[in-house]
């Protein structure tokens, strides 16, 4: 593990919300009977996770002065996140996500409030310097202020010699505006950004299939240091060096046990063995072992992940 002279490896922008998902099966929202509370939020995901490998970080984030904020915010600190910079806005409630249980792709209505209301105040350059990795998601990005906020940061972060990272996870229910969100994404990844992004994210945001090849040049051109496209269960590609070299990862047939955050978990992999000075190869293959321990149990991973775990397979 490599040590550096940055509090932070990695500060996660973007929502802490309560995901109640559905309690048992149904088709979806409309005859799901009754749910339960987790805390939810693909940056706050991505901050657990890397703070269960081991590495220090932040989460900056925004929720309501109520006790389902408390409650969220109290789960991710007992996890290993340093929380001082979530704020509590005095007006907006909690964020909250209904989510169907369902054998297929989960129905979903997302409440959105406070999770949007970040604001640059949050992020001074002070705490930017402070940080090795700078990441957010689409669903951050789709509202304002945080919109804004996070685009200025991560030029900010860059400028500090802070890694810009990104989950492209576009849904269009989330972000109806595809070219406004083409803009938005573009401007995030002129700062040399590290982007995740999978070919459901990819259709979505094209709004058809592509090729890898397509969507690989369209975010080089964008500025995007290195990409990793996830494939589902035929691995990943990962292209860098301004896509003049890709590494291809086949995947591996595994027995599904839960999908949800696997992706959030992927990312945690990749980016630690990135922080480690692995190869964009490795990153892929590192990634790959934390989905995999994370799709074959239900529920979140554990509290602590030995980070060894992630390079057995290539040293």
């Amino acid at each position: 593990m490599t040590t550096s002279p940055r509090p932070y490896a990695l500060l996660s922008v973007g929502e802490l919300l309560a995901d109640l998902i559905g309690h048992h099966v149904s088709n979806s929202l409309l005859d799901a009977q009754d749910f339960r509370r987790y805390q939810g939020g693909s940056p706050a995901n991505m901050a657990t996770n890397m703070a269960r490998l081991g590495n220090p970080t932040a989460l900056v984030s925004c929720v309501g002065n109520d006790n389902i904020g408390r409650f969220l915010t109290r789960q991710i600190e007992e996890s290993g996140v340093d929380t001082q910079f979530i704020t509590y806005d005095p007006l907006a409630p909690t964020s909250i996500v209904l989510v169907s249980r369902t054998a297929g792709t989960p129905d979903f209505v997302a409440y959105r409030h406070a999770d949007c209301r970040i604001h640059p105040e949050q992020l001074p350059d002070s705490l930017l310097s402070q940080a090795q990795l700078f990441h957010t998601t689409c669903f951050a990005l789709s509202q304002q202020p945080a919109q804004d906020t996070i685009v200025d940061a991560a030029k900010r972060a860059k400028a500090a010699g802070c890694q810009v990272t990104i989950d492209t996870n576009y849904a269009p229910s989330i972000w109806p505006d595809r070219d406004q969100a083409w803009r938005v994404i573009s401007d995030y990844c002129s700062a040399g950004a590290l982007v995740k992004i999978s070919e459901d994210d990819a259709e979505r945001l094209y709004g058809s299939p592509q090729t890898p090849d397509r969507v690989l040049e369209d975010f080089h051109k964008m500025g995007a240091k290195m990409i990793c496209l996830t494939l589902g269960p035929n691995g990943s590609l990962v292209s860098y060096d301004g896509g003049a070299k890709q590494s291809r990862i086949p995947g591996k047939k595994i027995d599904v046990v839960d999908v949800t955050g696997a992706g959030d978990a992927y990312w945690a992999g990749f980016l630690t063995a990135y922080l480690d000075g692995y190869a964009p190869g490795n990153c892929a293959h590192a990634g790959a072992a934390l989905a995999k321990m994370k799709l074959t149990r239900q529920g979140p991973l554990p509290d602590k992940v030995d980070r060894k775990l992630l390079y057995d397979q290539f040293e």
